[in-house]
């Protein structure tokens, strides 16, 4: 992943400590590779330019499912396994941190007030599973990516999602007032 936030900084820390917590602790699940991932996802995603990273031929950033998965598919004769593996990639990551951290967008999308959305009949979970599957099978090619790590990120897409719900649930907790004056309480 490709922000520049240091491996040491607070934020990093943070995300690191509450994924970790809410795939151990809700739901048994303390695999280090998975949380260390999706924290880094929530630490990347915290840049829009990150968020919207992948461009289409005229370098505009592609902001919706529909166009994602267009762009892992178009010309794919001339277009190189990396690009197609990126792009894979980012569907994962983008329908993963949507679908977890923000349901309520995913149910808006499908009201009748946003038929005319491109994204109204993607279905975010079978996208994101489909695509870590797909970056699963592609393989590293000189990169980074980690097969097992994306075919294990596919398969366990829904727990993936519901952890990271764990993980909004914390965050919103800590927005509260009472907790904020327990926390200080405790701290000082």
């Amino acid at each position: 992943m490709g922000t520049s936030v240091s491996p040491q900084h607070p934020l990093r820390q943070f995300f690191g400590a509450l994924t970790e917590r809410s795939f151990t602790e809700h739901l048994g699940w303390p695999d280090l590779n998975v949380t260390s991932y999706v924290s880094n996802l929530l630490v990347d995603f915290t840049s829009a330019d990150e968020l919207y990273k992948i461009r289409d031929r005229q370098e505009k950033p592609v902001e919706t499912v529909v166009d994602l998965l267009y762009e892992s598919e178009v010309l794919l004769d001339a277009q190189s396994l990396e690009r197609e593996r990126d792009v894979h990639r980012h569907i994962g990551d983008f329908t993963l941190f949507m679908a977890g951290l923000f349901p309520e967008y995913l149910r808006r999308l499908k009201s009748a007030g946003m038929i005319y959305h491109k994204d109204f009949l993607v279905d975010y979970v079978k996208a994101g599973k489909r695509s870590y599957g797909i970056v699963g099978q592609i393989g590293d090619h000189g990169s980074e990516i980690d097969p097992p790590l994306f075919r294990k990120l596919s398969e366990n897409f829904e727990l993936c999602v519901t952890g990271l719900g764990f993980v909004r649930s914390n965050l919103d907790r800590m927005q509260d007032p009472a907790y904020q004056r327990a926390r200080d309480l405790l701290l000082n």
